[in-house]
């Protein structure tokens, strides 16, 4: 594994989480789709930081791995790992450890957000990548 491919792979992804993942849970919450809003600074477990740090950080780990087995694959390769793959993991492995019922109780609205801001971030990172990357 290259060096500049986890540097611009947590680079893209971390960017994509406020100028994509965010702006789409603005435009959902504009149009009262959902009811929590973008850019939250409510404190995360365990180490306090507001919510939208955290996103950007686990946004950045996620570009890493989308760099790595996506990056070339296309736009929308890109759209549908972000909504499937970070989507899973949530539903799955964190809602569970808050004590939050897998898939937070399968709301149809809870779902297609989910998909929607993790697709949108998933975009996010692969415009951000094709920036990145050499010979641009």
């Amino acid at each position: 594994m290259k060096r500049a491919t986890v540097v611009f792979g947590f680079l893209a992804g971390a960017l994509a989480v406020p100028l994509f993942h965010q702006v789409m849970l603005a435009i959902l919450y504009a149009s009262h789709f959902v009811a929590r809003a973008p850019f939250s600074l409510q404190p995360t477990k365990p180490l306090g930081l507001p919510a939208v740090v955290s996103l950007t950080f686990w946004g950045g780990v996620w570009g890493i791995i989308f760099a790595m087995v996506g990056s070339r694959r296309g736009y929308a390769f890109a759209v549908l790992f972000g909504a499937i793959f970070p989507t899973v993991v949530a539903w799955f492995v964190v809602l569970p450890l808050k004590g939050i019922p897998a898939g937070g109780g399968w709301a149809p609205r809870g779902v297609a957000s989910a998909l929607l801001v993790n697709g949108a971030w998933g975009l996010g990172t692969a415009v951000f990548l094709r920036i990145f990357s050499p010979g641009r």
